[in-house]
This record gives C-alpha cells, structure tokens and sequence, in this order.
C-alpha cells in the first residue's frame, strides 16, 4: 500500500520542478503578510540585468576630463584592493550626445535607449563593495556578498504575494549559473513559493528556453486533476486535526496551481499572437538582437500576466560585458545586442500603459575603471558606476548623484547597493525597515541594518 508521503512525491511528477515551488498562497504576501506599507508608486519589476559590468563611462557616465587626460596616471590613489595592475587613465572610444528635452548625455552605443532618454532616471553614483563577479553579483541580487540570503525578487513576492495564481510570481529569464548561479534568484530561508522560476539559462538561446518539465508526459489532464482531487481527500482530516500544518497546506496548493500552469506557461511564452509591428519593435527581426528582444517580449507579456518580478539577463560564455581587454570590440557586440531590445520594451510598457507602474531596472554588478587594463581594456570598479530606473515612480529625464571627475568613486549623493534595494522597495510600498523574517534567533531583512531611500529621485 503506497504511504502518503510516497504519493505526494510520485503526483508532483512533470509538474514543473522549480515553477511549483515559486508559486504564492494566495494575493497580498505569503501567510497572510500585510503587504504594502503605504500607497505603491510600482506594482512590479522588470530586471534588465548586464552581467560582467558595463563600463559607466563609456554609456551613461561622460567624463570631458578622462577625454582631456587621456594617457596621464590617474591624479589620486586607487583603491586598497585592485584586480590588475592599472594603467594610465583611458578615454571613452565613444562620442557622448544629449538627448530629449531633458539634455541628458547618452553615448553612441545606446542610440535607441537614448530616444528613451526622458523617461530614464540615471542613477551615476552607485557603489559597492566587492570587487569580484561572484561577490558583487551576490551583493546586487541579496544584499550580501558573504552569506546565502534571499534575493531581491523573493523580498518583493514574500512582501507582496501574487497577481496571477496560474504563474510563478518571480520569473528568470536565461539567468546565468556563473558567480552566484541560483543563489541570486534563490529565497535561501524565506518560503521555497518565494524563489525565482528559472526558464532557461544563459547558455540556451531564448528560443529554446523553456520552464523545465512543464508537461507531464505520463498523465493526461483529467487524470491529473482526479489525482490531485484524490490526494486532497487523503488529506483532508489530517488538516483539520493539524490546522497548524502550513507546509503540508502550501505543498498541496502548490500542486493545484501548478497543474494550472501547464495551460498558462505556454500561452505566456506563445508570441504568434503579437502583431509584426511589435515583434520588430524588440529586434525580432534581426539576428543580432532577436535573442534579448525576445527575452523583453516575454518579460513584457510575464508583467500582463500579473508575475510580480522578472529579471532578464544579458550574457553569454565568451564576452559578456567583463571586457579587461577588447573594450570596443566587446561593448560595441553587446550594446548592439541590447539597445533596440531595452527601447522596444520601455517603448511597448509605455504605449500601454504599464509603464507608469511596472518599474525598469537596468545595471550590472559594477562598473569599469576609467584607467586602462593592458592597452584597450578596464578593471573592475565596484567603487562607482550607474544603473537606471524608468516607469514605477521614479522622475524621468533626470541624472542622480555623481562620480569623481575621471568616474572612479562615487562622489556626490552615493547610492550604496542596500540603499538601491531601499528605493526599489520603496517604490513598491514596502518600507524595507519593516520587511523582516524572523531566522535563526534573529529578523533579517534585505537591507540588513543599513539603506536609506533615494527621495529626490521619487516623482
């Protein structure tokens, strides 16, 4: 006679592996959470994530003095801890040009995003600590470069639940398995409901990207529904003498929804019913820039659908944006892979009207040094570089903070990493003081025991 413990194991076959896992109990937090903590600015987030650090200098952050001193020392002490022997301080290849009504410079690897340039709010003076991918990378997505915590994304659901029963509320699309992998989607003690749903990673084309085992190969509808019903009835007095037993409670609705999203998934990630205008509107319809834009696309539709945070990351095996040497050779391959993509989206959200509530994040784990590694190449620089926001609440058209006059450390309003997730929880409701887990004998939050919201840059 099978156990009840065996069933519950054998029924979750093919039904998602990670995707039941990332869905919520029910709208408005996990286990009954509050919620916001005042009126939202942003309902969700879409995550444009440049793995390897783009250069700030060389994109957002122009620098006329770098240009005027080109191949003299760098007139100040570098940081304590450097990656490589650093060289004489190096120009930006690229011709910075002002855009819109807002004047604000963008240089000529972001054309496109630049036309775009009055909804970005530009943020030039955000540091943090760790000068290493993986170390970085873990600060940006959790907080913390030393210790498994909760990434942002699981905050966000653990703080405001879901939209959409059908669909996981944190979805990843292509994320990379490299410095940190799961770790910077994961939801380490925060509930499993709370972690990211992985679909693909950054080694499959967008294309053939799928959430893993979507379709239950041995079972047909019907008979996974009746099965679902019959593990209900064996349950059913256990939970009435046990109403305490929240796991067993959510390991059952987890089953139920994800038998749902096998209709669900696929139609969110059917783009046949987007019109040729749009498509091309992301780049589908060019070599070079289908594979992001088709990433967008989809983090558009996942945002239609009610999925609560969507993170889209840039990178591949051979490039990315970690160019210590190649500088123009690799930047100029990846913003062109990214410009009309990034536009087309902030473009398509705005035209709908999803814009004004759906907050865009764009950065990497850190910046370059505005000092040459060999002869064509940069360090990293997690002492100062930018990242952007548009929609969700944030003033359009304007530059916040600012570096040093060559853009090697944050300067003027330094925007810490904890002070990012700070704003960014802010802009949806959360006061991120008040957003805590109690773990091990102690509350956790994401901004550990630091941060402070960036208020001048709130519309």
């Amino acid at each position: 006679m099978m156990q009840r413990r065996q069933l519950l194991g054998t029924a979750a076959v093919g039904f998602g592996q990670l995707a039941f896992q990332s869905m919520l109990q029910a709208e408005g937090g996990i286990d009954g959470l509050a919620g916001s903590h005042f009126a939202p600015r942003a309902k969700r987030v879409i995550f444009l994530f440049m793995k390897g650090g783009p250069s700030h200098v060389d994109t957002f952050d122009p620098k006329p003095l770098l240009t005027r001193d080109h191949g003299k020392p760098l007139p100040f002490d570098l940081p304590r801890i450097t990656f490589a022997e650093a060289g004489n301080l190096l120009k930006s290849p690229w011709k910075f040009r002002r855009y819109g009504e807002s004047g604000l410079p963008v240089s000529d690897l972001f054309p496109n995003v630049a036309q775009c340039v009055d909804d970005l709010c530009i943020l030039r003076s955000v540091h943090g600590t760790n000068p290493a991918h993986g170390g970085a990378a873990l600060k940006l997505h959790t907080g913390s470069d030393t210790f498994v915590r909760p990434s942002l994304g699981s905050w966000v659901v653990y703080g405001l639940g879901s939209e959409n029963g059908n669909l996981p509320s944190f979805m990843t699309i292509c994320p990379t398995l490299a410095h940190g992998g799961v770790n910077n989607w994961g939801s380490a003690f925060l509930p499993q409901s709370c972690q990211g749903t992985p679909m693909g990673t950054a080694s499959t084309p967008s294309l053939q990207a799928k959430v893993k085992h979507i379709h239950n190969p041995e079972l047909s509808p019907d008979r996974q529904k009746n099965q679902l019903g019959f593990i209900q009835s064996l349950n059913k007095n256990f939970a009435e003498s046990n109403p305490d037993d929240e796991a067993l409670d959510a390991r059952l609705k987890t089953f139920e929804l994800a038998y749902k999203m096998q209709t669900s998934m696929p139609d969110a990630q059917d783009l046949s019913g987007e019109t040729e205008i749009t498509k091309k509107l992301y780049g589908l319809d060019n070599p070079i820039t289908e594979d992001f834009g088709r990433q967008c696309l989809l983090a558009r539709r996942f945002c239609e659908r009610g999925v609560r945070f969507v993170q889209v990351t840039h990178s591949d095996t051979e490039v990315q944006w970690d160019q210590h040497g190649n500088l123009y050779q690799g930047h100029t391959k990846n913003a062109a892979e990214v410009d009309k993509p990034i536009s087309g989206l902030l473009r398509d959200l705005k035209s709908r009207g999803l814009l004004e509530d759906t907050l865009v994040v764009w950065g990497g784990e850190f910046g370059r040094t505005p000092t040459a590694q060999g002869t064509n190449g940069r360090d990293h620089n997690p002492h100062g570089f930018t990242m952007w926001m548009a929609g969700g609440g944030v003033k359009g058209g304007m530059a916040y903070g600012a570096t040093d006059d060559y853009g090697y450390y944050a300067a003027e309003n330094k925007m810490h990493v904890h002070d990012l997730h700070a704003t960014i929880l802010h802009l949806l409701g959360i006061n991120h003081e008040k957003l805590t887990y109690r773990h091990a004998g102690r509350d956790f939050r994401l901004t550990d025991v630091y941060g402070h919201v960036a208020k001048d840059i709130l519309a």
